[in-house]
């Protein structure tokens, strides 16, 4: 297989306590994923795409999805996610690597984009557009190097860094070049991803209304929407954000299997 300029690795699986199975929850008579997936294939920076997701037989039926799809799958650890993705950029060979995770169906082409393009113009190791959070919660996106997932992949050994991929890299400022993409206006308060129930029915309500008359729409088509109907907003409000995160690190001294996607 020849290299991969640009990979994106879009890391999913059914397993997720909060919410289980929700990738393949569906709307518009597409699943979540689907959706993630039809979206992501609008970026102009990346090269190809593939998905990483677990051994376990849970995840069977994100396997069976992505075939159907003409998606690549790497399957890999269920528990150790820096592993699983790091196994999954091998065979591409890639130069740079663009990490999503399947929380978040709302995607935008252009904001991934614009992060892919920071990385490669700016001479970083590592960008992202939630380092300092602007954008709404689920517009996440980071850009690496593949030298430096390797060896984030050899060297960390956090329970918090072989669950949530980037954190060996962006924790470390002083070895690696960090750069961030920030939103003109901070919109960091609105929630996007798909973690709880409360936001599945959200980000529903936002694909009932604007996919049918607009499959390719934007971050911009989205708030235009919340600002004529502004209760929309208020169906997952309160939820802390990045959650999952923040309970890895206290699990640091103790670890145990939670969720990483």
């Amino acid at each position: 297989m020849s290299a991969t300029p640009v990979l994106a690795i879009l890391q999913v699986r059914m397993s997720s306590s909060r919410l289980p199975g929700k990738a393949l929850l569906r709307t518009c008579g597409k699943p979540l994923l689907a959706h993630q997936i039809e979206r992501v294939r609008r970026c102009e920076t990346i090269s190809r795409m593939v998905v990483a997701t677990s051994a376990d037989v849970s995840d069977n039926p994100i396997w069976d999805l992505c075939l159907t799809l003409g998606v690549d799958v790497h399957r890999g650890s269920l528990d150790d996610v820096l592993d699983r993705f790091a196994g999954a950029a091998l065979p591409f060979a890639p130069e740079w690597i663009v990490r999503l995770t399947g929380d978040c169906p709302l995607a935008d082409p252009v904001v991934i984009d614009r992060v892919v393009h920071k990385a490669l113009e700016g001479g970083f190791d590592y960008v992202s557009s939630a380092l300092t959070p602007t954008f709404p919660d689920g517009l996440d996106a980071e850009c690496l190097r593949a030298c430096v997932l390797a060896a984030a992949a050899a060297e960390a050994r956090l329970p918090s860094e072989r669950e949530h991929v980037t954190a060996f890299v962006h924790s470390r400022p002083e070895r690696f070049r960090l750069g961030e993409i920030r939103n003109g206006t901070d919109l960091s308060a609105l929630r996007w991803t798909v973690d709880e129930a409360r936001d599945f029915v959200f980000v529903s309500q936002v694909f009932e209304r604007l996919y049918p008359s607009n499959p390719r729409f934007s971050m911009e088509d989205v708030l235009q929407l919340l600002d004529n109907e502004p209760m929309l907003a208020t169906i997952n409000s309160g939820i802390l954000r990045n959650e999952g995160y923040y309970k890895s690190l206290q699990r640091d001294a103790s670890p145990a299997p939670q969720d990483m996607e």
